[in-house]
């Protein structure tokens, strides 16, 4: 069984990993190691924009969206299974207005939002500081 429950502070430390795992934290535009102390403060300020996806009741990721911008994160041991899509879907649900900023080399990121019926609509070009 698959489901999308609230975040709660027993999920913080899941999300922290998920998050710093060296596979998925590519992905991000922030690539930096979490510490503890700066992932509580964030998630008392945030914790409640966040859901977690059980899979038979282990946690397999999470998704949220913080000012409109989708967070999501699958564990690689659950990706290529259908997470991501059903995580995308539920968020979208509960918060249609939500998008996804998603970097052009994350190509596992693009198929899953195009899978998800996203359609890309804007490049942002940064100049590269080196």
């Amino acid at each position: 069984m698959i489901e999308l429950v609230p975040n709660e502070s027993k999920y913080w430390e899941f999300i922290r990993q998920l998050r710093n795992h060296q596979q998925v934290k590519l992905g991000f535009i922030d690539q930096k190691e979490i510490s503890t102390g700066s992932h509580k403060k964030f998630m008392e300020k945030h914790g409640t924009l966040y859901y977690i996806c059980l899979v038979d009741g282990e946690p397999a990721g999470f998704v949220g969206q913080i000012e409109d911008d989708i967070r999501v994160a699958t564990h690689p041991n659950f990706q290529k299974r259908g997470v991501g899509k059903f995580m995308i879907n539920e968020l979208m649900a509960r918060h249609p207005q939500s998008v996804a900023k998603v970097k052009i080399e994350n190509e596992a990121s693009l198929r899953l939002f195009e899978s998800a019926g996203f359609k890309k609509k804007y490049y942002i070009l940064e100049r590269d500081a080196s």
